[in-house]
């Protein structure tokens, strides 16, 4: 098959096709931007995972502006279904992101789901929830040959180091 620019041109479609219309779209969003507030952890398809992951990061920059900024105060009513979890966006989540400017989520990979689908999936979660991390940290194996080859080199340059130091 021969590529051509007309297979190139996207046609004003910026964002993902998710739920039946762009209605359905934001309420699909919004759903599972509420569930991601409340629970701090979601599993989810990867694409929606991915599309919320912004939404969710701007959701934690206009609460960081506090109680009393407006447009803060009416994104936050458009975006969340469940009024009570208004309280616990401005006083328990942008508190713990006050230090940090961006980078308030934490999406890994899963397995695929095992129905017919078999659509891809992913954990969306904001980070320092606490619940703990989905897949286990690794840890760096001492005795890998290229580490021990890497040890060795760094002892021989911190040995330079002191002997030119000293002299």
């Amino acid at each position: 098959m021969r590529l051509t620019v007309r297979a190139l041109i996207s046609h004003g479609r910026v964002a993902r096709k998710i739920g039946l219309g762009p209605e359905s779209r934001i309420n699909v969003l919004r759903n599972i931007l509420t569930g991601l507030v409340r629970h701090e952890r979601i599993e989810t398809t990867r694409a929606r995972a991915d599309e919320v992951r912004f939404y969710a990061e701007k959701l934690i920059d206009y609460a960081k502006k506090g109680v009393t900024d407006e447009k803060a105060r009416k994104m936050v009513d458009f975006w969340l279904t469940e009024k009570d979890l208004i309280p616990k966006l401005f006083e328990v989540l942008a508190p713990r992101f006050e230090n940090q400017s961006s980078g308030y989520t934490h999406m890994a990979r899963i397995p695929n789901r095992e129905n017919l689908d078999r659509a891809a999936m992913a954990v969306l979660e904001y980070k320092g929830n606490p619940f703990p991390p989905p897949f286990p940290v690794r840890h760096k194996n001492e005795l890998n040959l290229i580490n021990q080859l890497l040890k060795g080199y760094q002892e021989e340059k911190a040995q330079l180091a002191t002997k030119i130091r000293d002299s």
